[in-house]
């Protein structure tokens, strides 16, 4: 039997009143102090009590609750409860609330119940309290999950299954609802955002999924390639060296793919027998665990790139030194490291081969160079960038002995012995100054000539900035 504690402000009794009720009518056992308390009860000792044995705890937030001092002190309790014993922290917003007053409540998917009378009303009560009863998972909360962000570090849950993660824009829900279904007939497990449930703390599910995903699906269209939130979830699976299946919907591909296979279904056609078999294999190959050690992701079962990836890759269209500056700001210092390697690609139309030759690095802006630097230096605190890099080595030519110095002196190597791992393990270690930017693409890691390829890059790039017009 799940028990629930309700927390809310004087004037919104009548309001939380009815949700209760309607929680009751529904199977759930409500604590609502207005009924629950008896004459003559000590109210801190009893409300205490509540949220210590409350598996669920729902906030209604209204513009006036989140000024009450009373109400903020059961909003920290019950957050307290979450965190040290797993309570289901679920926000409900009333009467006009923005979530953003609340940072640590805006973590978790909340229930909208702005706007919602009558047999609506009753009938989202009725779905909360399934949710909380485990019923089954809420789906309507998947709007409210398409914006949010993360910045803190913390350890990620491994999830009950990996699963084929399928990331998209709001625009692309219509394909995504018929992409899921299609993908659980074939037998793959696949997971989305329209999984996540009401009270889930959706930044870290979303990244716990993608960090042990079996692949991850991108829905590529004009809107997925603007949206915040597909992109960092592309990076956070680049991060972690998951396989990519994209699908391109609308428009043009991802830049951050655009070197990657992907399927054409920009006439609304589902994945078919060839493409389910790819997943299959995928499936089959499984997922690295951190406790069975570093178990490469096959990714030899990417088939060549179709005639389709000749077509133009479309581009965002946001100032390098912004898009990076934002992740650079809350120290995502993977993401923009990665992210730091696609623009200098896209800067010279070298995306779709994901590498740069010498002849590349010639035409890299200089001022696209010093640009990046600049937010390098800036949000480590001179930390990392180009310059704390050169003040470490320099190369003198393109040799592969000049490869091997820079390496060392930059920490991605400890000898010129050490063989250099794939990008998650890489990414992970020890860190020194001057190690970022690496200028790495874990996209091309699934090719055996990666590192050959990740030599010519770098020595491309500090090359052309010992060149006059450079970040120097």
């Amino acid at each position: 039997m799940a028990d629930v504690f309700i927390s809310y402000a004087a004037e919104d009794r009548a309001w939380a009143g009815e949700l209760a009720a309607g929680l009751r009518r529904n199977g759930v056992r409500v604590f609502f102090d207005e009924c629950s308390l008896l004459p003559g009860d000590v109210v801190v000792h009893q409300l205490e009590a509540a949220i210590r044995r409350s598996t669920h705890g729902i906030q209604v937030l209204s513009p006036v609750a989140v000024h009450k001092p009373w109400v903020l002190q059961e909003y920290a309790a019950l957050l307290t409860a979450s965190t040290q014993r797993g309570l289901r922290f679920i926000p409900v917003l009333h009467s006009g609330m923005d979530i953003g007053a609340l940072p640590f409540a805006a973590t978790r998917l909340w229930v909208d119940f702005r706007d919602v009378t009558g047999r609506d009303f009753d009938d989202k009560v009725t779905e909360l309290a399934r949710v909380i009863l485990g019923e089954e998972p809420g789906t309507n909360g998947e709007s409210e999950a398409m914006d949010l962000r993360d910045t803190a570090a913390r350890p990620l849950d491994v999830p009950a299954e990996p699963s084929f993660v399928v990331c998209y824009a709001r625009q692309e829900r219509d394909y995504a609802r018929r992409l899921l279904p299609a993908l659980s007939r074939a037998g793959l497990p696949v997971w989305s955002i329209s999984h996540l449930t009401w009270g889930d703390d959706v930044l870290w599910t979303i990244r716990a999924q993608i960090r042990h995903a079996l692949g991850i699906i991108v829905l590529m269209s004009p809107d997925a390639e603007n949206s915040e939130d597909v992109t960092r979830e592309i990076l956070e699976g680049q991060r972690h060296s998951r396989p990519f299946f994209p699908i391109l919907v609308r428009g043009d591909r991802h830049f951050l793919l655009a070197s990657t296979w992907h399927f054409d279904a920009r006439t609304g056609s589902l994945p078919g027998h060839v493409e389910l078999d790819l997943l299959r294999r995928l499936q089959n190959a499984g997922v690295p665990s951190p406790a069975a050690g570093e178990m490469a992701p096959a990714r030899a079962v990417s088939p060549a790139p179709s005639p389709a990836s000749s077509a133009p890759v479309a581009l965002p269209d946001a100032p390098a030194g912004v898009r990076l500056g934002a992740l650079l700001a809350e120290e995502e210092w993977e993401h923009a490291d990665l992210l730091t390697t696609a623009l200098l690609l896209r800067a010279v139309d070298r995306l779709e081969s994901g590498w740069l030759r010498r002849g590349d690095g010639r035409r890299l802006p200089g001022g696209l160079l010093r640009e990046v630097d600049a937010a390098w230096a800036e949000f480590s605190g001179g930390r990392y960038g180009f310059r704390t890099q050169r003040e470490r080595a320099r190369p003198a030519s393109a040799r592969h002995r000049d490869f091997l110095a820079l390496s060392l002196a930059y920490g991605w190597r400890g000898s010129v012995e050490d063989a250099v791992s794939e990008y998650r393990a890489f990414a992970g270690q020890d860190r020194p100054p001057g190690f970022f930017p690496t200028l790495r693409n874990p996209q091309n890691e699934r090719y055996p000539d990666w590192y050959d390829q990740w030599t010519e890059t770098v020595l491309a790039v500090h090359l052309r900035m010992r060149a006059k017009g450079g970040a120097e």
